[in-house]
């Protein structure tokens, strides 16, 4: 399940991209700090980053070896010497103390254990430093996620889901406020935006979710004529949407800082 086909999402993963450079907008930079990237990863979105630090570092996270190899490669031509990559779970990263800031999108979300996740992240960070991440909240894809459940409890497909659990973790900014205080934080300011993704056409909209929304339901697949199929009802129920190939998009945005003297 840690797995991605890294090369494929680099391509394809525009969604994320573009909301990731609004959330990086939002992180203040004098461009010496040390920064980690939770959940980096392509690197589509840290050499932005890193064009922000000319004098600092970034330490790259991510817990899929595919993406860290494909991130690397990307990378490291370029950044060599400011950069640092590293696999690790984001709920007990292996930094304390050392981080000027925490930058993360559409990462958190995958992380189920999320007051532990904060509890990482505050350690990680020096006193005073901050964080500034993006993630799906609230009712993130309920419409894509409903269908694909009534169609894993089909005869065609039940029998292959018997031991599914959900393996994401969609927060509203009220708990993610009190999680944030209850890890430590201060300065907590937390929301949820309707950011909606539409596709031109059914190859672009299948091609997305086939290596993004629904790569965990794929894995319980075991062969390919099953989870083409699966793609291609979803794919048909969503070409009769108005508007057509829509995803149902909510983003849950996150700001905190952890005190001066902790």
């Amino acid at each position: 399940m840690r797995e991605w086909n890294a090369e494929t999402y680099h391509r394809v993963s525009n969604p994320q991209f573009e909301w990731g450079t609004v959330v990086l907008d939002r992180l203040r930079l004098r461009g010496d700090e040390l920064v980690l990237d939770i959940g980096c990863g392509t690197g589509r979105l840290t050499e932005k980053l890193l064009q922000r630090l000319p004098r600092g570092r970034v330490v790259a996270i991510d817990l899929s070896s595919n993406m860290m190899q494909v991130a690397r490669d990307y990378l490291r031509p370029s950044f060599a010497s400011c950069i640092q990559l590293a696999i690790a779970d984001a709920a007990a990263l292996p930094v304390s103390g050392r981080a000027d800031a925490i930058f993360s999108t559409a990462t958190f979300h995958w992380v189920l254990d999320h007051p532990r996740l904060f509890r990482s992240l505050h350690t990680a960070l020096k006193p005073g430093g901050r964080l500034v991440a993006q993630c799906g909240g609230g009712a993130n894809l309920a419409r894509i996620h409903h269908r694909l459940d009534r169609l894993r409890s089909e005869p065609e497909f039940m029998r292959h889901f018997e031991s599914w659990r959900d393996p994401w973790e969609f927060a509203d900014a009220g708990t993610t406020a009190a999680r944030l205080a209850e890890a430590g934080f201060e300065d907590i300011v937390t929301s949820v935006e309707w950011s909606p993704v539409v596709f031109a056409a059914a190859d672009d909209f299948a091609a997305f979710i086939t290596n993004v929304i629904c790569r965990p339901y794929l894995a319980y697949l075991p062969d390919q004529q099953l989870r083409d199929r699966l793609i291609a009802r979803i794919t048909e129920q969503a070409g009769e949407d108005t508007p057509a190939f829509e995803l149902d998009y909510w983003r849950l945005n996150i700001e905190a800082r952890r005190p001066d003297s902790t």
